[in-house]
């Protein structure tokens, strides 16, 4: 009875984001200037890990200039460009949030009520982001700060998703049931394991457990992280699978979620018997492991409505 209360609230709140309306323009345009900000963000995140991996971390050693200067002509090559490149990237998508916050002011009549708050605190994590980025570089890459980093970069993509999915037109089947907190579980999995991973690469404790037997402890938290965070992901596959009048949309959500963890594990396979010498395949396991959270956070959202829908009155 107490999770039905729970469950009615929670509907009860989506539908007072004004997000079943008809879609004016500029609802229209600032849903696809978000997702193109969340587009890039994951990019963003697969620079930074090529970053990583390529110790081009320190590359330049002061921030947030590059040996004094916005282009570090006589100093590029290849390392240096990775970290300008990264700084700029994340330059410009914290413009683009100041730019999501001021159009969402800007338009807030024609926009649902939650969009400047939430745009706000897409602002806020950003600026942060910014900031434990400038730390990673004058703490000289200290391991908790590299991770909060990461961790901090996938709230906002997350904050992102949530964001587009709810200005997305939707007309829900209200036949979601309880996938929405299968699918919170498997984010909230995905998402520790993801920091996990991002404990393992900013210790490089893999090569530390090879070779020195050090931080071993570290390196299989992760790898025993990928059980519950696989299951709960395919439990969600197969549960949406059986439900036979769900939504196409969240049908397709969860078959992406089912393959995407798929293939992040046989990214991580081959990661780890390949001691991280191949960059490339590095760089995917981080930006396959975003995606995969991306694509639960959508699902999570767009369940939620559909759930919205069961008391929506009828006309």
């Amino acid at each position: 009875m107490a999770e039905s209360v729970f469950e009615q609230k929670i509907a009860t709140q989506l539908q007072s984001l004004d997000i079943h309306r008809e879609e004016p323009a500029s609802q229209k345009w600032i849903r696809r200037f978000v997702w193109k900000i969340a587009v890039a963000t994951l990019l963003l995140m697969a620079v930074g890990s090529a970053t990583r991996v390529m110790n081009a971390g320190l590359a330049c050693p002061d921030w947030p200039l590059c040996y004094g200067q916005l282009i570090p002509r006589a100093q590029m090559n290849l390392q240096v460009f990775l970290e300008w490149f990264h700084r700029l990237d994340a330059a410009l998508i914290g413009l683009s949030a100041i730019a999501l916050l001021g159009l969402s002011l800007w338009y807030r009549r024609n926009l649902p009520r939650w969009l400047p708050w939430a745009s706000g605190l897409a602002l806020g994590a950003i600026v942060f982001q910014g900031v434990l980025g400038g730390l990673t570089v004058t703490k000289l890459l200290r391991f908790d700060i590299v991770t909060a980093h990461l961790g901090t970069a996938l709230l906002f993509f997350s904050i992102l998703i949530v964001i587009a999915s709810l200005l997305t037109p939707y007309s829900g089947a209200g036949t979601a049931g309880k996938l929405p907190w299968l699918g919170l579980i498997a984010t909230l999995l995905i998402y520790i394991q993801s920091l996990l991973g991002a404990l393992v690469g900013s210790q490089w404790a893999l090569h530390q457990c090879f070779s020195f037997s050090q931080l071993c402890s570290v390196m299989n938290s992760h790898i025993i992280g990928v059980v519950p965070s696989t299951l709960s992901t395919l439990t969600l596959t197969f549960v949406a699978w059986r439900s036979r009048e769900l939504h196409p949309l969240l049908r397709k959500l969860a078959n992406t979620a089912a393959g995407l963890v798929a293939l992040q594990i046989l990214l991580g396979v081959a990661t780890f018997y390949l001691h991280l010498q191949v960059e490339p395949l590095t760089v995917m396991h981080q930006g396959v492991g975003a995606a995969l959270l991306g694509t639960l956070v959508a699902f999570v959202t767009f369940a939620l409505r559909d759930r919205a829908t069961l008391t929506q009155p009828k006309t």
